[in-house]
């Protein structure tokens, strides 16, 4: 039984009703849609076979590109604190959990929804599908080296492994990269996406990498209040401008007038908002 779980198998279809055939392989009957396609009884037909969520046998003839002794990137869908998260490998009445024994012992660092794992399939002894998350082995053997031209660019990585000597990361475009605690104002999750700077480039082609703004992207905690207020107000703009009175700034931001030219400066200066016929609006919206 165990050999046809989250495995690609050929049976054949002995029986049928409105919505499904069914298909039997060593003894087993699975229930396989009619909406994947028509077929007629006495066909072979090849499929992905699993336990639904009311643990009915099920085919798929949509096999997934995760199962066993196979990997791929899966969405988090959900959690359960008492055994872990769920994850989604493209099966319309199954998510596939990854135990709490393979995630962080702080919960806070665990995988959320959108977020993204890298996974394979594995069968325990009563027949139920579990994911497993993919080794350091596995990582090493899918990373491609870099090349100095990637020094202080931009790049998007996945969190796939937390240790305390800092987070290990791969980016869009397979290279390896290192965060040390030092370059990060907080710890990422497990399966986060993050926007990362390269710092280095190692020997080995892997990349050291910070979550931290360039200098001069860095911003003051005014102007942050600021951008945050901006990206709440009505139509991202208000009616504060530098030429604004000093006690309708003190009264509304906390802030003297100096202050918030100060601030109000910086973000001009990164083109982040603009002023125009004594209204401040943001040039593009930030999160």
């Amino acid at each position: 039984m165990n050999e046809l779980v989250a495995s690609v198998f050929s049976g054949l279809i002995i029986d049928e009703n409105e919505q499904a055939y069914f298909v039997q392989k060593n003894g087993i009957t699975f229930r396989l849609e009619k909406t994947e396609g028509v077929h007629a009884l006495g066909d072979a037909v090849e499929g992905f076979g699993y336990q639904n969520q009311k643990e009915e046998w099920c085919m798929t003839t949509n096999i997934p590109t995760i199962r066993k002794n196979q990997y791929g990137l899966g969405e988090v869908v959900g959690s359960r604190r008492d055994l872990g998260v769920f994850v989604n490998i493209g099966l319309l009445d199954k998510d596939v959990a990854v135990s709490l024994d393979e995630l962080p012992v702080m919960r806070e660092l665990w995988p959320k929804k959108g977020d993204h794992v890298m996974i394979t399939l594995s069968v325990d002894e009563k027949g139920r599908l579990w994911g497993n998350l993919a080794d350091e082995k596995y990582f090493q053997a899918l990373g491609k080296p870099a090349d100095e031209e990637l020094l202080n660019k931009d790049v998007a990585a996945t969190v796939y492994r937390l240790k305390l000597v800092g987070t290990f990361v791969i980016t869009d475009d397979y290279h390896l990269g290192f965060i040390h605690p030092s370059e990060r104002y907080q710890e990422p999750r497990l399966g986060e996406k993050v926007a990362a700077r390269v710092i280095g480039i190692r020997p080995d082609g892997s990349l050291n990498l910070s979550l931290k703004p360039r200098a001069h992207e860095a911003i003051s905690d005014d102007a942050a209040m600021l951008l945050a207020f901006l990206n709440r107000a009505p139509e991202n703009q208000m009616n504060y401008t530098d030429k604004s009175d000093p006690e309708e700034i003190q009264k509304m931001f906390g802030i003297s007038k100096g202050q918030f030219k100060r601030a109000m400066g910086n973000l001009m200066k990164q083109r982040l908002v603009e002023q125009q016929d004594g209204v401040t609006r943001l040039v593009k919206k930030n999160d």
